[in-house]
């Protein structure tokens, strides 16, 4: 199966996925609390059992590092150094308070960085995916449009954060970095509206894991962009217990 074809497959499993979070949305959904002390709900795990079976037909040579199942203790054997991400729902607490700013992400990760990913916002009807190297694109409703980052401006820089998540490392970067406006997003759309030139860049101090980034990581670098540590070095996958660290992914 080509990379292009790959990714058409996973687009189809993140559209199944988003349709079961789209039902646990409208009806309302059982919440509980995980040992970290995050809150999961039916949605999550529902979506995730769709993508794991689907993932397993499309690539069952291909090993799944899913939220949901990770956090149950069940890591797989990643020697290969390929193997999927996913996050059924990124944003549980843009889910639960309602505002439609939550997604579905699946990426394929190859030698420790992204190489295609889709990013799914279902309550919103939006779509992003990207294959590194060829290009990403944008989907609403039925219109599909390539998208590319913007040239970063000499003045007018926008940068986009976290709509649940600010720190006090964050507030103190963009006032160093001199940004203009500063607009805010739940989940991993802040990649995304960097990606199709909307925001210049977003920087990130908090925790992460890395299934709620390698998605909009891979969308962001397929349209031009590059997502780094605040150094400047790769930001790479395949961490210790899945953790990311401090992050900027930038526009052009």
């Amino acid at each position: 199966m080509s990379p292009a074809d790959l990714l058409t497959c996973m687009i189809a499993i993140a559209d199944e996925a988003g349709r079961v979070v789209l039902e646990h949305y409208a009806r309302g959904t059982e919440v509980r609390t995980k040992a970290d002390a995050s809150p999961v709900t039916a949605a999550d795990e529902a979506a995730e059992t769709l993508i794991l079976a689907g993932l397993e037909r499309l690539g069952p040579d291909i090993p799944v590092v899913a939220e949901e199942r990770v956090s149950q203790g069940d890591v797989p054997d990643l020697a290969g150094g390929r193997f999927f991400l996913v996050d059924p729902l990124d944003g549980t607490k843009e889910f639960l308070s309602r505002n439609g700013e939550f997604t579905v992400n699946i990426a394929l990760i190859e030698d420790r960085r992204p190489r295609m990913g889709v990013v799914l916002a279902p309550a919103r009807d939006l779509a992003w995916w990207g294959l590194v190297g060829e290009g990403a694109h944008r989907r609403q409703g039925d219109a599909v449009h390539p998208i590319r980052v913007r040239p970063r401006p000499a003045e007018g820089v926008i940068a986009i954060a976290s709509r649940s998540h600010r720190d006090a490392e964050t507030e103190a970067f963009l006032e160093a970095a001199g940004v203009a406006e500063t607009i805010s997003a739940g989940s991993s759309l802040k990649f995304c509206r960097v990606a199709e030139g909307r925001a210049d860049v977003y920087p990130r101090f908090g925790p992460t894991m890395e299934w709620d980034t390698a998605a909009g990581q891979a969308v962001l670098e397929a349209a031009g962009g590059r997502v780094t540590t605040p150094d400047g070095a790769p930001f790479l996958y395949q961490k210790p217990g899945f953790r990311n660290g401090p992050f900027v992914a930038h526009g052009g």
